[in-house]
Order: structure tokens, then sequence, then C-alpha cells
């Protein structure tokens, strides 16, 4: 059983829920939970959530996206008070995970809220240290759909080991160098460090259409499909 301690605003439609579970066993980032709810009737309903935050020990964050008319989303994102329980089993996978001291250089490509677990990524890697570099590459619907927008700006200039490219589909900031646009072979050409020679660990999360299309992206510019790991998600009702 999980407790909420504490909630934020990441963008006007995703709250981030830092919850305390207890016994919780520890996770690995790209890991994910499935929480459950349960209503006075006896109805239940359970959705998966990516966790967002690194380990650190009975704590979990999860960023969850409103969706409207979703049954779990909008009562997590909404009427979820401090303190009251929540159902929470975990953690779930064992394919989609970075295990820290691996020293393979990482390029992390994120759809929309995709970016939850690959954020777990860096976040670990930030506090367990090593040599792996990491390469984001995010794809957000505008500026104001960029989670995590505040830490990963501060991430890029402290830690040299990270470097973060934002791009948009609707509508980029006014300078931004790359006009507005669906994710195209040029977001992903390789970068000192990250050639395809190099078989850089490949993670793509968002939507399934995104991920299909990046996942073709690499392959196409010479990513080994073995060094490529996918997490996709679709319509669930919230």
């Amino acid at each position: 059983m999980a407790r909420l301690v504490a909630s934020r605003e990441e963008t006007p439609s995703a709250r981030t829920l830092v919850l305390h579970v207890d016994g919780w066993p520890g996770h690995l980032p790209g890991q994910h939970v499935d929480v459950r709810l349960t209503a006075e009737d006896g109805y239940q309903t359970q959705r998966s959530y990516s966790i967002a935050s690194a380990p650190d020990g009975e704590r979990v964050e999860l960023t969850v996206q409103r969706v409207p008319g979703g049954e779990v989303s909008e009562y997590l994102t909404g009427d979820y008070p401090l303190g009251a329980p929540v159902e929470v089993r975990g953690p779930v996978g064992g394919w989609f995970v970075w295990r820290p001291g691996e020293p393979d250089r990482v390029l992390l490509v994120a759809g929309g809220s995709g970016v939850v677990p690959l954020m777990a990524m860096i976040r670990t890697r930030a506090r367990a240290g090593g040599r792996s570099r990491f390469r984001l590459v995010y794809s957000a619907r505008t500026p104001v759909d960029v989670y995590y927008a505040g830490e990963l700006h501060q991430r890029s200039h402290e830690h040299p080991w990270l470097d973060v490219g934002l791009l948009y589909t609707r509508a980029a900031p006014a300078g931004h160098p790359r006009p507005p646009g669906r994710l195209m072979p040029a977001d992903l050409l390789p970068k000192a460090g990250w050639e395809p020679s190099n078989a850089p660990l490949c993670y793509v999360c968002g939507p399934t259409g995104f991920v299909e299309a990046a996942a073709d992206l690499l392959v196409g510019l010479g990513h080994h499909p073995d060094r490529i790991r996918t997490e996709r998600f679709g319509p669930t009702g919230g």
C-alpha cells in the first residue's frame, strides 16, 4: 500500500505524485507500477505508470498525465488528497531498464509523456555516478508540454555527461533553431560518441506511432536493432 506525501505540477495536464510505499523493494530506472483504485461499492480499476524517480528507499515518484474522462488519471491528478492510500504493485519490467555501472553510451528518445522512465534513468545516472554519457532527444507538442523542463535545463548545464535536445511538433519558442514538426532523421543524426559504430544503447518511449517511427529512423541511421529498446503506450481510458 502507498500513501501520497507530496505532489507538484509538471505541466497544465500532468502532476508528479510522491508516494511512500511500505516495504518497497527498490526498482531499476525504466520499470513501472500498476496502480489500482477501489470504489466503495467494490468496483476496481487499474492503470500502469512509469516510475519517474531514482531509487530512494520507500519513496517512489510517478508523473501522471491527465486523460479527460480517465477513471484513474483524473483522480490521481485532481482529487487524490495527501495521506490517502492507493494500491501499488511492482516494480514491473526487466527489459526496458538501465542498470547503473553500465559503461555504454546511452541515447534516449522520448515522445510526450514517454520521457518519464527516461528521466528516471537520467536521475539514477546523476545519483549513482559512473562513466556512461547520455543524450536525450525529447519531442513535445509545445514548450508548456515539456515535463521536467527546469530540471532538464539545469542538469544539462551542470553535468557534462548529459546532452539534451528539445524539439516541438506544434509550436516552438521564439528563436528555437528547429521549426515545429514531427521527428525527422536529422534530429537523430549521430553526435560524437553516439555513432552507430559505437553501439550506444538506445531507449525509445512514447505513443505507439512515435516509437515505431523513431525505431525505424534509428535502424535507418545504422543502429543495430539489438541495441534498441522500446516502450510504447496507447489509449487505455486513463
